[in-house]
């Protein structure tokens, strides 16, 4: 029965015992009649007690079992102890933590196991515990230390063990490390996390030197085949005016004139050449930039002034946003936007297009657009290369240039159609 009912049925018991035993003594000659009520109070009395310490004890140890974890155990109330409603009301809220442990059980499970198996080494660096390596690959690449202490990490780099061992805000960085049976660079990731109301920055260090060795042969693979490409193209016509100034001057009355001329088209075709060689030797200097604050509105309006002078015939709208300080450096930003215009403006000349071109600078993009033909899917991927071009006076170096500015810079250039029909080139200016 339940708790309520048992405990009146109990009390109601203890109330006729307590009544019989009042009774019997006020009828004199019934002193064993007055024993057994007395013993039948006592029985009651205790029969009351132990019904309400053992529902008690039951609660006590049903709530001791959840403190200590135990969520398979369940309500007893067998024996009496009542609360039927609530102990299967419990048993039910059992079973639900039961089933959200196992599930939380089974979630960190797969967390330990993906975390174990990330391609990125992961290091923990806490005040107690020091440096520790948290995944497969942080335990292959840092086999060689002893101890936790950030020092203890300098044989794999000095600046490194430095890094590990600052306290402090989200980092990123392209370190050269000795790991993996030699020297070679990884980008090294640092962030602050919590734990139990400590502080614990996760290092990740994610080594890239086979892939940036992949990308420095494709890379230079391009590069060879666009200067043998240019190169072979500037000879060819250098051979042949040679070849024939040679045969002019080699006959018994040579053609004075007809040699003048051809050695004459031979320096300057020599001169290009030697142009096209200063070009390289530009590209194969990046700038380094000198970044500063400045106001993005008069920046512009220099640019367009720059513009209108060499372009009368073409419309440039320009677009700011009002207020909008810009972090780089102006000589390089302004040099690479220089170039993007006089492209934009050489697109869409014409009779390729109606000879506009629009500049937007905003807080997360600048922008360069055209109403020319646009750049074609297929070359996309190529209009950066360094003399790389489609124009027949094109040297294929300022969008080269316009890209190492960018990058220097730590942002990104992409190449989309804009909404005037031609080529928009986005420069996102978001470190």
């Amino acid at each position: 029965m339940g708790f309520r009912l048992a405990l009146l049925a109990w009390v109601g018991a203890l109330g006729a015992t307590l009544w019989a035993f009042t009774w019997t003594l006020g009828q004199p000659g019934l002193g064993a009649a007055r024993v057994v009520a007395a013993i039948a109070v006592a029985g009651v009395a205790w029969a009351l007690l132990r019904h309400v310490r053992r529902t008690n004890t039951t609660l006590a140890r049903f709530v001791e079992a959840l403190r200590h974890g135990d969520f398979a155990t369940r309500f007893d109330g067998r024996g009496g102890a009542g609360f039927d409603d609530l102990g299967r009301a419990l048993d039910s809220a059992m079973r639900d933590l039961q089933t959200q442990r196992r599930r939380g059980a089974e979630e960190l499970r797969f967390l330990e196991a993906l975390v174990d198996d990330l391609p990125v080494a992961v290091l923990t660096v806490e005040e107690q515990r020091g440096v520790s390596p948290v995944n497969k690959v942080a335990r292959r690449l840092f086999d060689r230390h002893e101890g936790v202490r950030p020092a203890d990490f300098a044989t794999y780099g000095e600046t490194f063990a430095r890094r590990l061992a600052e306290p402090g805000a989200t980092s990123r960085e392209l370190l050269l490390l000795n790991v993996g049976g030699g020297v070679q660079r990884a980008i090294v990731r640092a962030a602050t996390l919590e734990r139990l109301g400590a502080p614990v920055r996760v290092v990740t260090v994610e080594p890239v030197q086979s892939t940036l060795d992949a990308v420095e042969v494709e890379a230079q693979t391009d590069l060879v085949r666009v200067l043998t490409h240019e190169i072979l193209n500037s000879l060819t016509p250098v051979t042949s005016l040679a070849g024939t100034a040679a045969v002019l001057l080699g006959e018994e009355e040579p053609d004075i004139a007809e040699a003048r001329l051809a050695v004459a088209t031979l320096a300057r075709r020599a001169e290009g050449l030697r142009r096209f060689i200063d070009s390289y030797r530009a590209v194969a200097r990046p700038p380094e930039p000198r970044r500063r604050r400045f106001a993005a509105e008069p920046f512009a309006a220099e640019l367009a002034r720059l513009f209108g002078v060499e372009w009368l015939d073409h419309r440039l709208d320009v677009e700011v946003e009002p207020g909008l300080v810009l972090d780089a450096d102006p000589d390089l930003l302004a040099q690479a936007l220089i170039n993007l215009l006089r492209n934009a403006a050489q697109a869409s000349a014409p009779p390729a297009g109606g000879g506009r071109v629009r500049l937007s600078i905003r807080d997360a993009a600048i922008e360069v657009e055209d109403d020319g033909p646009g750049v074609p899917d297929e070359i996309r991927g190529d209009v950066f290369l360094p003399f790389f071009t489609t124009r027949p006076q094109g040297t294929g170096v300022g969008l080269n240039l316009v890209r190492q500015t960018v990058v220097g810079h730590g942002w990104r250039i992409e190449i989309a159609t804009g909404a005037l029909g031609g080529a928009l080139f986005r420069i996102g200016v978001t470190d």
